[in-house]
């Protein structure tokens, strides 16, 4: 293997001439061997688009030669096309506030670019990672700046999901509004309802989740881009700043703003944690709905059997005919999985100190990941679960006939220490509500028939009347 001989601050090391990463890249993947993750692909992407438009801007302004920034700028475009995607090797947990993210992509722009001015890998005199690639920039703006841009496109995409779940959701509750079934606290028998109330309650609480997380963009918004390492500017100019913002929003389309305090951005991260947050809440409606359906599936003949979801794969190596509700259990365990990573961007946002956050690799791993996660699990929820999902109405309807769940709504008619008796009596000879009343002449039989009229049981007002 060829190699090329590279220098920094603590000494020199030989670089192997097939990459396009240098010695930075190669100490960082040196220090945090974890066999792990790597950086987001996502935010290396969008850390490149910066790139571009920082050799847009600087253009512009003269401070880079117009030949060297269009190598620049066509590097760049070819790391966001996925080109160099096996460069970005390091793990996603990383020290330095992740100054190793921004030096990987750095060298490999700088070093594509040689390529394309004609000079050969590690030649930094035609093209600098950090005099030209990092010009007018540090990490510390460029990192929370490309994780925002980064998020707000998972964001987008995500709400697009939650908006198709909820729309699959109102199509079951309409489709199932006409089956009575038997509705349950706290696991045990309570009153009767539509199967189609209970599509609704779960439609509505992933509207509630769409719309919280949608809205969420408007504070991501904010960059910090130009006020280099701690929020002051030094070594980039007004003049900068503003058409940085302006390249920025024409590259990306994004409503993107700068902020008019930029060291606030610098080293403040509840946005994080508030975004996170609306992400563990989205998780929590998601992991309930899930668990919902494993209950109701159950069986299918020992368990509830009142919804049949669609079968996907055989759940078993030794018991035959064995169907298991695989779906739920993958949205339950992303859910699992995004609310552990609320605690850890909470805890990592708390770490800050002073005029930076240096464990912002951690927040960017564990939020990028939940945005992503979330978005492909509500899509298969919904298109491997929900669409195909059916009602067993006969087990409905034998489940809620074998209930004492009606005795509820004798209340009003003979009290409730009475309609206590009725039910007890029911539970104790294994008769129906409708005989006991019947055999003790409490109310006359046309009243009764009203009373415990399915549907009269579902709808708000006292039954019978």
């Amino acid at each position: 293997m060829n190699y090329r001989l590279e220098q920094d601050l603590l000494g020199e090391k030989n670089i192997a001439n097939s990459t396009y990463s240098g010695i930075n890249t190669a100490r960082a993947l040196e220090n945090f061997d974890l066999n792990s993750k790597a950086v987001n692909i996502n935010l290396i992407k969008d850390i490149a688009l910066i790139k571009k438009a920082a050799a847009m801007t600087n253009m512009k302004l003269k401070l880079l030669a117009a030949e060297k920034a269009e190598a620049i700028i066509k590097a760049s475009e070819e790391v966001i096309e996925g080109k160099f995607d096996n460069e970005f090797r390091i793990s996603a947990f990383q020290g330095g506030a992740g100054t190793s993210t921004n030096m990987n992509v750095n060298e490999v722009i700088a070093n594509r670019s040689i390529e394309l001015l004609g000079g050969t890998k590690g030649n930094y005199d035609l093209v600098h990672p950090l005099n030209d690639v990092n010009m007018s920039q540090s990490t510390n703006d460029v990192y929370p700046s490309a994780l925002r841009i980064a998020a707000i496109r998972l964001i987008r995409k995500l709400s697009n999901s939650l908006s198709s779940l909820q729309e699959a959701l109102q199509i079951k509750e309409n489709e199932f509004s006409d089956i009575i079934k038997l509705g349950r606290t706290q696991l045990m028998d309570a009153l009767p309802m539509t199967a189609g109330q209970s599509f609704g309650a779960y439609s509505k609480a992933i509207e509630r989740d769409r719309w919280r997380i949608y809205k969420v963009e408007e504070r991501l918004r904010q960059i910090n881009l130009g006020g280099t390492a701690i929020g002051t500017g030094l070594n980039a100019t007004n003049k900068y700043v503003f058409m940085m913002t302006d390249t920025i929003q024409n590259l990306t389309g994004l409503g993107i703003a700068r902020s008019d305090y930029p060291m606030d951005i610098t080293q403040n991260c509840d946005i994080f944690v508030e975004t996170s947050g609306l992400l563990k809440s989205c998780s929590v409606n998601l992991l309930k709905i899930s668990n919902d359906l494993r209950l109701l599936n159950s069986g299918p003949r020992g368990g509830i059997g009142e919804i049949i979801l669609p079968k996907m794969q055989t759940g078993s190596t030794i018991m035959p005919g064995k169907v298991n509700p695989v779906i739920p259990e993958m949205v339950a365990q992303v859910s699992l999985r995004v609310i552990a990573n609320d605690s850890a961007i909470t805890s990592a946002s708390s770490m800050g100190q002073l005029e930076l956050n240096a464990f912002t690799p951690l927040i960017a791993e564990c939020l990028l990941e939940s945005l992503e996660l979330l978005d492909k699990s509500v899509i298969l929820f919904k298109e491997k679960c929900i669409d195909g999902l059916e009602m067993n109405v006969d087990r409905c309807l034998e489940n809620l006939e074998k209930s004492l769940v009606s005795a509820t709504a004798l209340v009003p008619y003979i009290g409730y220490d009475k309609a206590s008796s009725i039910s007890k009596t029911a539970l104790v000879t294994g008769k129906t509500i409708r005989e006991v009343l019947l055999e003790e002449q409490m109310l006359p039989v046309d009243i009764i028939d009203k009373i415990l009229s399915p549907t009269e049981l579902i709808r708000t007002h006292i039954s019978g009347k």
